[in-house]
């Protein structure tokens, strides 16, 4: 999904058209069937070991809920770092992200189900009477229908379909009578008004207590959303139908899928990211699996399972026949266009993809499963955990990693289809990599970079509504689970829906409403359960043998293949097209090709080239699809042109007590000093400079020989104050910003400047925190007089074994975006020498070509006129040479004279004895941990 990184699975696979009466008793028998063949694949997993990754991950839960219910509640989510509740308005927006955020106790509704499924049945009983009690649904904020819809309206939903479960055993929850109920139908109601359009498509926002388009209502202007904003509606709204009577909300949302299905892309069956929620024209024309579209494909196939309608199971059967025919490259899974679907949009995938593998399951499409879920682990075992978004050549493209729990959803419906004793080893490393690298003493934090290792005060409420419980279901035998897990389905944030729904309230009618519906070859679909004599014929190692050649594909510099190129693109006769990396614009043979694709010159008079292609001026469809190639391939290049003039960022790691390593600050580099890239780290104990500005002779060089000087930013060239710290004696520097309140979490990476003079002369390595990072540093220094920190490349192993043994290399393929430009039909790149300043501009991340775009354009310097334009790098063509994409987000460099946005905030951070007060009893725990030792 679009950003909860909402979880998808049904508890049991099932068969595409078993009468309805057959589908949850068939399902399990597919489960058993499979499982029983699956247990020689792998070297066993004893119970016993079982039985203790399930107790590690109860104990994970415990400190991630019990330190949000501490630090947090009733804020909606928990920032670890600052131990301290992440309260709508308090804190620096962070633009959509916080649109989840309604004032409503976000996470402990996100958590209930989760609470039955770990057998906590006392603690949900508790937090069902703490929501009832505390949780007000008429704030006057604005809120994202789509995740109000799957995480508070389903975890409402869940917390009742438990309840009841529960009330019926006899033993917990005798007092419940529906409330949870009667708040998801309050809910429910507050966002019907955003159906209120002609397309019948949901608008993406809407306030709580003023509905949309009111002047108060601060929202109700917006004209797109995305496809899976609006297609990830009918499971929770069809239950609350279903379990009230009220047919309204299944309604609006069958009508919301109707009206996506009617605007595929006909020809190719596809659909593309946004939509307008008036006019039902694609505002983005790539579509693949991943975000923006993802559940969409999940819902189609769940409301057949949950609601027995064949029209659904059709409409997904359609799509997937489309997906595996176009997107599907194994093992990558690449968005293309959707009115030209052979054509690649992108060149990377973001991590949201990682949910397809269990659908497939659910589908019954094994193989492709397994395959895209094998080379998902290689990433995460070269960088820990699954980046946003990396290149087709496994290179970092966007580095932060918020906890998802996609790839662990999969892996659980992987084991349970198979059996595999392998995908406990999987689930296993991602405990140990959640302990290792993102446990912090009051919960777990999002990376920042897995690169560094670095942590961002952010806990979003999935991680405890789904990562803890698909690994406890992963690790779970049926006795450990206190009801039958078979009489569910997940929705897309794993909350718990029954499937004896299906049966009741049928008041929609069932009727088949898809429309020109396609036969499709059959062989797709044969068997859509996993059928064990078919999938894994007499071959016990089957599910290893597809692994196998995918082992080492991560570490290959240069996967082939992993681009399609069009057969008819290289026609008999005719000269390949030129390739970006071969073109000199005063080669006459060049002009000659890019003028049959459509492509013609433009002499600016600043001494560059333009590049601009019109479709409709090439020689044949084929040319111009060729030239819109070539377009792409100087997108890319511009990319990798300007990478050089960035660097990646660094860490702070404090590594004395009681943090051991366990905080990582992200910290911008300086382009002069000693580089942490290629020299091992410093590691000392740190120290303020008098004066704190540095920015004079220091007064105490005792106070800061032979340690890390703190220096504070301003009045003078950052160069300046590290020869003057230099000179005292210090083996390093960290500069803290002096805005107040300004963090890493909302501002652009600070990249420090020389000051213009030849700065050789200045050896120790410099770093720059914002005043958030900061002050963790200083609040330390304040409580322990002895402060120790890590100056890195890269966060350092936690587990003091590891210690002395020498770390991987860190991941320097971070790069700036490409400059590409998009307009109405028209698209610019410059491919520009870049020249070494303090100043760096900075650059948004480049958009995907739409193969509609009639016109396009690029311009490149004189300089690369009569030469390769990227002679010294690799590059990227669509016949799946190597290459070297675009890594990174958006990165900043500045001068000291500039300066950052105000930035106030709403508390100050919780003072460090407070804080280490709470986190006692947790370092206790830590030094029992196996893994984890202090």
């Amino acid at each position: 999904m679009s950003e909860a990184g909402g979880c998808r699975g049904c508890a049991s696979p099932v068969p595409q058209r078993a009468p309805w009466s057959l589908v949850a008793a068939t399902a399990a028998l597919c489960l058993v069937s499979a499982t029983s063949v699956w247990t020689a694949g792998a070297a066993p997993m004893s119970r016993e070991e079982k039985q203790k990754l399930g107790i590690q991950v109860l104990e994970m839960f415990d400190h991630a809920y019990g330190n949000y219910m501490e630090h947090a509640y009733p804020a909606d989510e928990l920032m670890p770092l600052t131990c301290r509740g992440r309260v709508r308005g308090q804190e620096p927006s962070r633009g959509d992200v916080d649109d989840a955020l309604g004032k409503f106790s976000l996470t402990l509704i996100d958590s209930l189900d989760t609470l039955v499924v770990l057998n906590k049945t006392k603690e949900f009983e508790d937090a069902v009477r703490k929501v009832l009690r505390d949780v007000n649904l008429d704030n006057d904020v604005v809120v994202s229908v789509f995740e109000t819809n799957i995480r508070v309206l389903g975890g409402l939903l869940g917390g009742h379909s438990l309840a009841i479960m529960l009330k019926e055993k006899g033993e917990y929850m005798q007092w419940y009578n529906d409330e949870l109920l009667q708040m998801a139908k309050q809910l429910g109601y507050k966002l019907l008004p955003a159906f209120n359009t002609t397309s019948g498509l949901p608008y993406p926002r809407i306030n709580l207590k003023f509905g949309i388009r009111k002047p108060e209502a601060r929202t109700g202007t917006e004209t797109d959303t995305c496809t899976a904003c609006a297609g990830t509606l009918i499971l929770e709204f069809a239950a609350l139908s279903r379990f009230t009577g009220a047919t309204i909300f299944e309604e609006y949302a069958r009508k919301a899928l109707d009206f996506l299905w009617e605007k595929r892309q006909r020809s190719s069956n596809l659909v593309g990211v946004t939509i307008n929620i008036h006019t039902g024209d694609w505002v983005r024309k790539d579509s693949g699996v991943g975000a923006g579209i993802d559940s969409y494909y999940e819902y189609l196939l769940k409301a057949y399972v949950l609601l027995g309608d064949d029209s659904f199971l059709e409409r997904f059967n359609t799509h997937y026949d489309a997906i595996m025919r176009y997107i599907s490259q194994p093992p990558l899974l690449l968005d293309v266009h959707i009115h030209k679907p052979m054509l690649n949009a992108r060149t990377w995938m973001d991590a949201l993809l990682a949910f397809f593998p269990g659908l497939q399951v659910l589908k019954g499409d094994i193989r492709p499963a397994i395959e895209t879920h094998e080379m998902l682990y290689q990433v995460i075992k070269k960088h820990n955990f699954l980046p946003e978004a990396f290149t087709t050549d496994f290179r970092v493209h966007w580095a932060q990693h918020p906890l998802r729990p996609e790839f662990a959803e999969s892996t659980y419906f992987l084991y349970k289809a198979t059996g595999d004793p392998y995908y406990l080893e999987v689930g296993k490393t991602l405990i140990e990599n959640l302990n290792k690298y993102a446990r912090v003493p009051c919960g777990f934090a999002a990376m920042k970079d897995v690169r560094t290792g670095s942590h961002e005060d952010r806990m979003d409420s999935f991680f405890l509504a789904e990562m803890f419980k698909y690994l406890y279901l992963l690790f779970a035998d049926k006795e450990d689970i206190i009801f039958d897990i078979e009489d569910y389905i997940f929705t897309t944030e794993a909350h718990l829906l029954p499937l004896w729904l299906s049966t009741t309230n049928q008041s929609i009618s069932k009727k088949n409403t898809t429309t020109e519906y396609i036969e499709l070859d059959d062989s797709n679909f044969d068997w859509t359960c996993p059928n064990t004599q078919i999938l894994f014929p007499n071959d016990p190692l089957y599910a290893q043998s597809i692994r196998e050649p995918l082992k080492n594909v991560v570490d290959k510099s240069c996967p082939r293949g992993i681009i399609r190129v069009r057969e008819e693109s290289f026609r008999s006769g005719a000269k390949p097209p030129l390739r970006a990396r071969d073109f000199m614009a005063t080669n006459p043979e060049h002009l000659e090709i890019l003028k049959k694709m459509g492509v013609s010159l433009i002499h600016l008079k600043d001494g560059r080239v333009q590049l601009v292609q019109h479709a409709i001026q090439a020689a044949s469809s084929i040319d111009a699809e060729d030239g819109l190639r070539f377009m792409q391939e100087m997108i890319e290049l511009s990319s990798q042109q300007q990478k050089e003039q960035q660097l990646p960022p660094r860490a702070v790691q404090i590594v004395s007590h009681p943090f051991f390593g366990r905080v990582v600050l992200t910290a911008g580099p300086a382009q002069f000093g000693l580089d942490l890239s290629k020299h091992k780290e410093t590691r000392g104990f740190v120290a303020s400079s008098k004066p704190y500005n540095g920015c004079s002779e220091l007064t105490n060089p005792e106070a800061v020989m032979g340690k890390i000087a703190l220096i504070q930013r301003g009045q003078c060239m950052f160069a300046e104050k590290a020869r003057n710290i230099q000179n005292a004696g210090a083996i390093g520097g960290i500069v803290i910003d002096d805005n107040e309140g300004s963090s890493s979490d909302t501002a652009p990476l600070f990249q420090m400047a020389g000051d213009g003079k030849d700065t050789d002369d200045i050896k120790i390595p410099m770093l720059f925190l914002f005043s958030k990072e900061g002050s963790i540093i200083l609040d330390a220094i304040r409580e322990y007089e002895e402060v120790e920190v890590l100056l890195s490349d890269k966060a350092k192993d936690r587990d003091p074994e590891m210690e002395n043994e020498e770390q991987p290399s860190s991941e320097t393929d971070s790069q700036d975006q490409s400059t590409e430009q998009i307009t109405s039909n028209s698209q610019e790149v410059d491919l520009v020498d870049q020249e070494s300043s303090e100043e760096s501009s900075l650059h948004s991340h480049p958009e995907s070509l739409s193969p509609t775009d009639t016109d396009n354009a690029a311009s490149i310097s004189p300089s690369e006129q009569n030469s390769d334009p990227l002679e010294n790098y690799e590059t990227l063509s669509l016949d799946g040479e190597c290459t070297d994409l675009d890594n990174q987000l958006q990165e900043q460099s500045e001068t000291e004279e500039d300066s950052n946005p105000n930035v106030s905030w709403g508390k100050k951070v919780q003072p460090i004895d407070s804080i280490l007060a709470d986190w006692n009893e947790d370092i206790e725990a830590f030094e029992m941990m196996d893994k984890d030792e202090l």
